[in-house]
Formats: C-alpha cells, sequence, structure tokens
C-alpha cells in the first residue's frame, strides 16, 4: 500500500515538473518572439523624428537645463523675502577677576543667550529685481536653446532618411544591371556555342558580370553604412533596424518656390536661431543694469527678539533659567545704509565688460541673420539647380535607354562589339545613377526650404 501511495506521488512530481517546463518553455518563446518583434520594427519618417525628439541626449540634458532654469526663478523670487534666523549662544568663563582694588576672587561665569532674528533688503540698487528678470530670460534661452536642437535634430533624420531610400533606390539599379549582365551573358554563351560570336565576347560579358556583381557589393555596402548612420542618429542597435519604404514623389516644377524672399521674412520673424539671439542681447543688457547696481547705496533692516541668562560661582541667589530668560527678554531693530564711494574700480569694470557682451551679442545676431540668409539662399540656389539637374537627367536617361536599346539589336546582329557595347551600357549606367542623385537632391533641397518656411518636413 505503502509503495502505491509513493508510486502516486511519484508520477504526480513527474507530470508537475513537466507542466512547470513546458510553461518555461512557453515563456521563453513569448519572449523570443516579443524581443524578434522589437528588433524587427520597420521606422516610418515620422516615428524616427518623434523618437529621436524624444531621446537624444542632448535633448533630455536641456530639458534638465530647463529644470534647473525654473528652480533658479523659484530661488530668485526667494530674494524679494526676509530672511529669518533663530540662534543660541553659551559662554563659560573660568579665571581670576578683579572685584576690587586689590581683592581677586576664583570666578566661573556662565551666560547663555537665545533669541530669533530677521533681516530685509529695502533698496539694492534693482539688483534683486533685475535678477529675477534675468533668471526668467534665462530660461526663456534654455526653451528656444532645446527648439534649436530639436529643428537640427528633426532636419538631420530626415536627411538620413532620404539618404537610406537614396542608397535603396542605387542598389534596386545595380542589381538590376547585374540582371542584365547575367542575361546578355547567357544570350552571348548561346551564340558562342552556335558559333555566331567569337569566345573573347564571352569573357567580356563574364568581365562585365564580375564588375556588376562587385558595384552591388558597393551599393549594399552604402545601403549598410546609410542604415548605421540612422540607427546611430537614433542611438539603436543596427540589428534588426529598418525604415519604412516611401515613394519619393519625382521633381515637378510645383515643388519650386518662385521667390526666396518670403521664405527669408518669415525666418527672420520665426526661426528660433533668431528669436535666441534676440534674446540674448535682452540677457547681456540686464547683466549691464545689474552691474550698475553697484554704484547704488543699498539699505536693508534687522529685526531681534531674544534673551539671555547669567550664572556665577560667587553667589546663589540669581534667579532660575526660565526667570531669567523671561524678565532679560527684549526687542531690537536697525537700519544698515551703505554708501559706496570707491569699490577699487570693480563696478566701473563690471559695466564696461557687460557693455562689450552687449556689443558681442548684437553682433551675434547680425551673423546669425547672414548665416541663415546664406543657407536659404544656398538651398533655394541649390533646388533650382537639382531640378534643373533632374530635367537634364531625366532626358539624357531616355536617350541613353534608345542608344542601349539599339546597341543590344546590333549586337544581336553580330554588327557591334562587345566593348562598344559595354562603354553604351556604362552610359546608360551613369545616367541612371545621375537621375537618382539629383532626384534626392532636390526632395532634400525643398525640404529644406519647408523646413525654413515653418512647414512640415515629415510629410
Amino acid at each position: 500500500m505503502t509503495k502505491l501511495k509513493f508510486g502516486i506521488k511519484l508520477q504526480k512530481m513527474i507530470m508537475m515538473m513537466k507542466i512547470n517546463k513546458l510553461n518555461v518553455f512557453l515563456i521563453l518563446c513569448l519572449l523570443a518572439i516579443t524581443s524578434i518583434n522589437a528588433q524587427e520594427k520597420t521606422w516610418t519618417l515620422q516615428e524616427a523624428v518623434d523618437y529621436a525628439l524624444q531621446n537624444n541626449i542632448t535633448v533630455k540634458q536641456n530639458k534638465n537645463a530647463i529644470l534647473s532654469g525654473e528652480q533658479d526663478i523659484i530661488a530668485a523670487k526667494g530674494q524679494f523675502l526676509p530672511t529669518v534666523a533663530a540662534s543660541s549662544n553659551y559662554n563659560l568663563s573660568i579665571g581670576t577677576e578683579q572685584l576690587f582694588p586689590g581683592q581677586f576672587v576664583d570666578r566661573t561665569s556662565n551666560t547663555i543667550s537665545v533669541g530669533i532674528g530677521a533681516s530685509q533688503n529695502i533698496f539694492n540698487g534693482f539688483r534683486t529685481l533685475n535678477l529675477y528678470k534675468q533668471s526668467k530670460l534665462n530660461n526663456e534661452i534654455n526653451q528656444l536653446e532645446l527648439a534649436r536642437i530639436q529643428d537640427d535634430i528633426s532636419l538631420n533624420v530626415v536627411n538620413s532618411y532620404l539618404n537610406i531610400l537614396f542608397a535603396k533606390e542605387n542598389l534596386e539599379a545595380a542589381k538590376k544591371q547585374l540582371e542584365f549582365s547575367n542575361t546578355q551573358l547567357n544570350q552571348v554563351k548561346q551564340l558562342v556555342d552556335a558559333g555566331a560570336q567569337p569566345r573573347a565576347n564571352l569573357l567580356d560579358s563574364e568581365a562585365n558580370v564580375f564588375q556588376e556583381e562587385q558595384n552591388v557589393t558597393v551599393a549594399q555596402n552604402n545601403y549598410d553604412l546609410a542604415l548605421l548612420s540612422m540607427a546611430q542618429l537614433l542611438q539603436l542597435p543596427l540589428e534588426g533596424f529598418a525604415v519604412e519604404f516611401i515613394d519619393v514623389e519625382d521633381p515637378n516644377s510645383n515643388l519650386l518656390y518662385d521667390n526666396v524672399q518670403p521664405i527669408l521674412d518669415y525666418a527672420y520673424q520665426n526661426r528660433n536661431e533668431v528669436k535666441l539671439a534676440e534674446k540674448r542681447i535682452e540677457n547681456a543688457q540686464l547683466s549691464t543694469e545689474i552691474s550698475k547696481s553697484g554704484f547704488y547705496p543699498s539699505l536693508s533692516g534687522r529685526y531681534n527678539y531674544g534673551s539671555n541668562a547669567f550664572y556665577t560661582n560667587l553667589t546663589d541667589i540669581e534667579d532660575p533659567f526660565l526667570t531669567q530668560i523671561s524678565d532679560n527678554k527684549g526687542h531690537s531693530f536697525g537700519l544698515s545704509l551703505n554708501i559706496p564711494i570707491f569699490s577699487q574700480n570693480q563696478n566701473k569694470t563690471n559695466v564696461a565688460k557687460s557693455k562689450i557682451q552687449e556689443e558681442n551679442a548684437k553682433l551675434n545676431l547680425e551673423q546669425t541673420k547672414l548665416n541663415l540668409e546664406s543657407n536659404i539662399q544656398r538651398a533655394f540656389t541649390d533646388a533650382k539647380a537639382a531640378y534643373k539637374s533632374y530635367e537634364a537627367s531625366k532626358k539624357s536617361l531616355k536617350a541613353q535607354e534608345l542608344a542601349l536599346q539599339n546597341a543590344q539589336d546590333r549586337y544581336s546582329l553580330g554588327a557591334l562589339n562587345a566593348f562598344d557595347l559595354e562603354q553604351i551600357r556604362l552610359r546608360f549606367v551613369n545616367a541612371e545613377i545621375t537621375l537618382i542623385n539629383a532626384k534626392y537632391d532636390f526632395v532634400f533641397k525643398t525640404k529644406v526650404l519647408d523646413f525654413y518656411l515653418g512647414k512640415s518636413i515629415t510629410n
């Protein structure tokens, strides 16, 4: 009977172990599937931009700078309030003391004092007020700096995304050329086997295939590097990283801007780098006002409430401690006026240096506008040139495609050798690559102009 019970228990234990193993296996499978799905996430352009804006280290640092600036505002507000502090002092004196002429005694005395006091700045040349204004302005500057950084990151992500699409198109073009070369190689083999072409043509065709394989390898490497650059920009691992491929609209005249001046006018009024430079001028002007406060007199008030108690070994008739504290309590009030006369030229030099910083801030605004104008003008000119290049490349590709078709027909008839056919094909390949380059160059330049005009660049 005991053996039967033991056998039943053993079977139950084995079944439980199997169930637990099954549960563990299912959990591991679920985790693996989750991990694979996470790694194989395909990023859209908008998702990539949003992720970069939320997780970029520089963005996080500037958000922390804003939080720190908010604490500076709270601290600056606190400067308008009085300071309040409690105090307590104890003094022990041991030694010989002369009570009367010629009469010395050993005396031990204890003095205890307690109190609470407050001090308040009344006037300090508007320094406190200007420091409060400056703390608020500094926080506005931090917010504008964050917005400027986010703008740059968005543009970088869009550029990186377009580079991936560009590399992908080049890779597809290289694969098509390899497929074409393999097809041509098969045709040449048949012609050589039939005795219609010399064996040298077969060697040339094989060399073309090897060259196209190398081109595919280079194009694949460029595509992988474009993905790596994007993954690093988003601070993500490369393994499993992929982006959604979208059909980039072919350039057309409707996407061109006719006049650059509206873009410049909008940018001068709305770009964060311009606003940032303007705020820094205000900040420099406030620093000058703060420096000038050193020439003004300052006035502060104070109040103290306290008491004390005294004990000595020469008498035992002192009142109890609490009684002395109650009898000796009192109030005191005071004003302090400080009038600067000579500060070793410190105030003078501080004001002079602050005015120099004002001039530098104004020059920085001018330089910012010049840089902005230069970037917009360059993008505007490049967009026009890229469109013209695209139109010319499209015509060139069509012509090269017709030339290649004609050359293939002539080659099949034996009226054209393999070397001449390869030269015509290379011109076709170059025309195709030039068209792709012009297309993406135009798209990015128009995105830059949209960016400076405040339009969405992720559509």
